[in-house]
């Protein structure tokens, strides 16, 4: 089969930082899906694993983690899924990526895809979905008020993959007040669009245009990147006993600012079910079932924003090197082999 993977960790810019390679099909068993992929998505965490990562003995590491595709074989033990299926999912960060025209994963963090966009424009969600949604309402618990705070949520980089979907989470699914931030016009129009109540500039203070919108002090703060940069005008700007969260990995996190509020901290890795494999692994199962149902009611849409061609190398070294520029609005998708 077709697949597209790196012999040696390292910069993009080398020749070599991605190569079209040919490997074994493999066979669904246990809890297995085998998937024959359509479409998938590139994520930050592909460009630190292919910057970071050793691989292991003779054979390529296969990246990618967002795929759709449909189900041509499956395990003895499987009970959520048939031949045919077409699914959508994020996959587990200790196995084998998506970039590959069959891939193995595990029913419990699978979902059916949804049927009102295509296929390209589905790949562009699972793994953003489900770390937007952990974090909103598995770790901050958005549903859950903080006592005298505002019932609004600042998201910092709301013009990401991550970004743009939780704050459509939080449009479909609260009536909460999203503060989203951004810094170019561009941005700023998306997070709009996507139905930002607020939209406020990271380049500048936050805690001064937080309060300047004259709704009091957010119970909750979810930051997708840079979080080193701003620890000190969260705590600033968040209510006491507030909930704060982060995705990224700063160097350093210096938290105490959030003592004197008793600020709760909460670090989200979407892996973290998959890799402990949890009593609770099927809630990702769970969680894009539903928001399949959102998007095919209309109450979301897919925050994919450029389809860079087929799945290869050429195009993946594309999609690797916008994301290195950090200039990435919503997300970038690839289609067929």
């Amino acid at each position: 089969m077709k697949a597209v993977g790196y012999n040696a960790p390292g910069a993009i810019e080398r020749a070599d930082a991605l190569i079209d390679v040919e490997l074994l099909r493999p066979s669904a068993k246990g809890h297995d899906l085998l998937v024959q992929v359509q479409a998938v998505s590139v994520n930050p965490v592909d460009t630190k694993i292919r910057q970071n990562r050793p691989t292991e003995g003779d054979v390529a590491a296969i990246l990618g983690w967002d795929g759709v595709g449909e189900v041509i074989e499956v395990g003895a033990d499987v009970s959520l899924f048939n031949v045919g299926d077409l699914v959508w999912y994020a996959g587990a960060i200790n196995r084998s990526g998506t970039n590959a025209e069959f891939h193995l994963v595990d029913e419990r963090i699978v979902g059916k895809a949804p049927t009102s966009v295509t296929v390209a424009e589905a790949a562009a969600l699972p793994l953003t979905t489900l770390t937007a949604y952990e974090m909103l309402f598995d770790r901050l618990r958005v549903t859950d008020p903080v006592p005298g705070a505002a019932q609004a949520v600042v998201i910092i980089g709301g013009s990401g993959g991550v970004g743009s979907i939780a704050i459509q989470l939080l449009r479909a699914l609260t009536d909460m007040t999203v503060i989203a931030t951004a810094s170019r016009l561009e941005t700023k129009e998306w997070v709009r669009e996507l139905g930002a109540h607020h939209v406020i500039d990271h380049s500048q203070p936050l805690a001064a245009q937080v309060a300047a919108l004259g709704i009091g002090q957010p119970g909750y703060v979810f930051s997708t990147n840079q979080t080193g940069t701003y620890i000190e005008q969260i705590g600033e700007l968040i209510a006491p006993q507030g909930r704060f969260g982060l995705i990224d990995d700063p160097e350093n996190l210096n938290i105490m600012p959030f003592k004197g509020k008793s600020i709760s901290t909460h670090w989200e890795l979407m892996y973290t079910r998959s890799l402990f494999e949890t009593p609770d692994m099927t809630r990702q199962h769970d969680i894009l079932n539903e928001v399949s149902g959102l998007l095919d009611a209309g109450k979301i849409r897919s925050t994919a924003t450029e389809t860079l061609g087929k799945i290869n190398a050429a195009n993946l070294i594309k999609a690797h090197k916008i994301l290195e520029s950090n200039t990435a609005r919503g997300k970038l998708v690839l289609e067929g082999f």
